[in-house]
């Protein structure tokens, strides 16, 4: 991997193909005007991104979703002689041609996901409570997280983060194409703010369908319908090996399942999944879904209330997500640690065959326990 110090805008020509990993890490002083204004308070710090280049995958054939050519690479967000604290601010992928720059169609586009080492992370920043390593994933109909003016992800420029990458292809035969991911990271210096920013972290809320067995609610020993919902569908995994979850009941559940033709709605209790650590407030969220969704929504089952619910426009004409909806807010939605929370997502699949499907909110909370890094 090549890193480039802040500024740099040229490298010497390399030689890409579909063997060979490569990714190139370019540093820039700005970003558009018009972004920077979204992400920073007033007045800010220069805004930095860091841009990410996959290497080059091969599309000959049709992969569904979760199947395609795939990999995972290292990125550093900044190189400094001593680790400070940045903040990340906003996360974008866009699929593009073997040059890095020539645009392609975003129908190739599966995921790509941001890793942080989270049993190093929790030690710098001194948490107790258990956090996922996923940070950020994009896909189809979502490819841009950019968080309200004045929150941010806290972490230390000497933390690895791991980038993976993943294409797919629906609808295309007997054709080949060459794309790769163009990913940029965009964050600020903590020694460059003028005011402190206000710390986010992610938690996940997952849908989920039960493999096996009885009481479909994870994590819950003695469920009923009327504090925690209606409960999960029985179902199958997606894949041979995939995302299965097994909770302290020893009950197995699956995040990647098939739907069959026809519309599916699935109701699943998160509460335990989630795991709030404390009351607090969501100020972004993130959808994941696949082809043929039409909607998620949070619901809090206490409150009988709606948080969010998503809307999803597919593509026209073929298998696809042209855009999913996301929620944003610098003052936020109150989530409760002593409520209970279902995930309701809505599938119609109106192709003859079994689809694969996933159900996920990253949602990006106030983090109340935060504390400043002494460095």
């Amino acid at each position: 991997m090549n890193t480039l110090s802040p500024g740099a805008r040229t490298m010497a020509p390399m030689t890409w193909n579909q063997t060979v990993f490569a990714a190139i890490i370019m540093m820039t002083a700005a970003i558009p005007p018009d972004r920077a204004a979204a992400q920073a308070p007033s007045p800010g710090p220069a805004a930095r991104s860091a841009q990410v280049l996959s290497k080059t995958y091969l599309v000959d054939r049709k992969y569904k979703s979760m199947t395609g050519p795939q990999s995972t690479q290292p990125v550093f967000l900044l190189e400094s002689q001593t680790p400070e604290l940045l903040w990340v601010t906003g996360f974008r992928a866009v699929v593009v041609g073997p040059d890095g720059e020539t645009p392609a169609s975003q129908e190739f586009m599966c995921h790509s996901n941001l890793d942080l080492n989270m049993n190093l992370h929790k030690r710098l920043f001194g948490l107790q409570r258990s956090a996922p390593n996923r940070i950020f994933t994009l896909s189809q109909g979502q490819q841009e997280i950019l968080f309200p003016g004045g929150f941010g992800l806290p972490v230390m420029s000497d933390e690895p983060f791991k980038l993976t990458t993943q294409v797919l292809n629906h609808n295309i035969e007997g054709q080949a194409f060459e794309v790769r991911h163009k990913v940029t990271i965009d964050f600020v210096r903590d020694s460059e703010l003028a005011s402190p920013l206000k710390p986010l972290f992610q938690m996940a809320a997952t849908g989920m369908v039960l493999m096996d067995g009885k009481d479909p609610y994870y994590g819950i020993p003695d469920p009923n319908a009327e504090a925690h919902g209606p409960g999960c569908l029985v179902g199958q995994n997606a894949q041979e090996t995939g995302f299965i979850l097994t909770d302290p009941q020893g009950r197995r559940f699956t995040g990647h399942w098939l739907v069959k033709p026809g519309r599916q709605v699935n109701h699943s209790n998160i509460t335990r999944y989630m795991n709030l650590p404390f009351d607090t407030t969501a100020h972004y969220i993130a959808i994941h879904l696949h082809p043929f969704a039409e909607s998620l929504e949070l619901r809090d089952l206490t409150a009988g209330t709606s948080v969010y619910m998503s809307k999803v426009r597919p593509s026209e004409g073929r298998i696809g997500i042209d855009h999913v909806d996301h929620f944003t807010s610098p003052g936020g939605i109150l989530l409760y640690k002593s409520h209970e929370y279902e995930l309701i997502s809505v599938y119609n699949n109106t192709s003859s065959e079994d689809q694969d499907s996933m159900a996920v909110m990253y949602i990006y909370l106030l983090d109340k326990e935060y504390v400043k890094p002494q460095m």
